[in-house]
């Protein structure tokens, strides 16, 4: 490697280092008994043995692999029974497969944006919706967080030519509140944009029957361009936009991830099947982390900590600075306990968090152990405070 980019790596790693944001992949065994608080298997169905049975059925009777895209000879019927499933469950009238959330992200954004495309996005929005807006070249605009009083500003302010969308997460990630969907919509009307809405993390989990936040209470006219994914609350892997007939064509025609990328595995397919039959079938899944989280956030309240306003199986506990959740985060690995440890770039400065994330699959014990460890950080953390102080 020429010494030009040994410099550059070398030097790149040492400046993330010594802001502390340095990342590191921890390799988790199945064996070592440490408790998942930090997934996004909402519904504990990615464990479940009926999808592994499901994925492996599919891969013997289809292959292991797509081998080729889906506008090659990738396509297969297993896939096209799961685009007509994952319509039906949001109440469009098509639905296109993606390999990632991220490439349907990316995907949707490139082929209906240009440089001539007004755009309009939460300030929190994930990463691959403002990653989509840079690869299309349009003009972004960033709302302050679900504030539709700033939204309403900047598209009031926008000249009326060219084309508008504005785009929110449905469920923030790192927060784990929910957008104003109705609020969103209407604002879009007013101003003759389209809406497009990354339901990632309510997907499964929220609405009347796991149709997300959107789904079938918010329709077509509301939200045009609805993106979901498939490896969270559905505990499978990878994801989809729903929307029009015109839609998903247009997007077949020109969504560059979605062109020139190998179709899903089937297997993967054959098992999100089964993750929609088991939605529809044990309602109690929903029911059960329902009552998980208002257990969570009724005892947290109690313990003192610092929750925030959300009610969905993401539960953060902002607690500033980095230094003081990496403690934290390693104070709950003692006790076998995973958590996100979330810092700076991926929320903004102060804003740090232990990412806490509930599963129909966590039992009563494991929330005790949760709660218990938790409130032994504060208390150390107490004890260390009063020693260090004069």
């Amino acid at each position: 490697m020429p010494e030009a980019w040994n410099t550059y790596l070398a030097e790149r790693a040492a400046t993330r280092r010594h802001a502390g944001r340095w990342r590191q992949r921890r390799t988790r065994r199945l064996s070592d008994g440490c408790r998942d608080f930090a997934g996004n298997d909402y519904l504990g169905l990615a464990g479940d043995p009926r999808l592994a049975d499901a994925q492996a059925e599919g891969a013997r009777r289809y292959g292991a692999g797509g081998r080729a895209s889906h506008l090659v000879s990738g396509h297969l019927e297993v896939h096209e029974e799961l685009e007509q499933r994952l319509a039906a469950l949001t109440g469009r009238p098509a639905a296109l497969l993606f390999s990632t959330g991220y490439m349907a992200n990316l995907g949707a954004l490139q082929a209906l944006c240009d440089p001539d495309t007004r755009l309009f996005q939460d300030r929190l929005n994930h990463a691959s919706l403002l990653d989509g807006a840079r690869l299309a070249g349009a003009r972004s605009r960033r709302f302050h967080h679900a504030d539709l009083g700033d939204l309403e500003r900047l598209l009031t302010r926008a000249p009326a030519e060219g084309r508008r969308l504005v785009v929110s997460d449905g469920v923030f990630s790192m927060d784990g509140d929910v957008a104003d969907i109705a609020g969103l919509a209407a604002a879009a009307r007013r101003h003759g944009a389209w809406l497009m809405v990354d339901d990632a993390h309510g997907l499964g989990v929220l609405g009347e029957a796991g149709d997300g936040c959107v789904g079938r209470a918010h329709g077509i006219d509301a939200v045009p361009v609805l993106v979901g994914t498939l490896g969270k609350a559905l505990g499978s892997a990878g994801a989809f936009v729903a929307g029009s007939e015109a839609l998903v064509e247009h997007l077949t025609q020109f969504a560059r991830p979605y062109v020139y990328t190998t179709a899903q595995p089937p297997g993967v397919a054959a098992a999100t099947l089964k993750a929609l039959q088991l939605l529809e079938a044990e309602p109690e899944r929903r029911s059960r982390l329902a009552m998980l989280i208002a257990r969570f956030r009724r005892e947290a309240t109690t313990l003192g900590l610092p929750l925030a306003a959300s009610t969905t199986p993401i539960q953060p506990l902002v607690l500033g600075e980095s230094q003081r959740v990496m403690a934290w985060a390693a104070w709950l690995a003692e006790r076998g306990i995973m958590v996100g440890a979330i810092r700076e770039p991926t929320v903004p400065r102060g804003q740090a968090r232990l990412r806490i994330t509930l599963s129909a699959a966590h039992t009563d014990n494991e929330l005790d152990a949760l709660l218990d460890a938790l409130a032994d950080c504060k208390a150390r953390e107490t004890l260390a405070g009063a020693e260090a102080s004069p």
